[in-house]
């Protein structure tokens, strides 16, 4: 919903079984925007505000638990 994509098209892209066009990846990486590195490249650059799912969920878990450090 986040993207607009049809829930087929994500399947299919999924399967591998089309590439994802570049309106697609514009899609994505617009509704994604702090992940858009870790998508395209498996990266991160916490720096520049790029980070993946892993690292926002162990920042909410730590906020949770009360041992965040910032």
């Amino acid at each position: 919903d986040l993207t607009g994509i049809p829930k087929n098209t994500l399947i299919r892209l999924e399967q591998g079984k089309n590439a994802p066009s570049g309106k697609v990846l514009m899609q994505i990486t617009s509704a994604f925007h702090k992940y858009t590195l870790w998508l395209m490249t498996d990266q991160i650059s916490e720096e520049a505000g790029q980070i993946s799912p892993q690292i926002e969920k162990a920042r909410a878990d730590l906020k949770k638990t009360g041992t965040d450090t910032n």
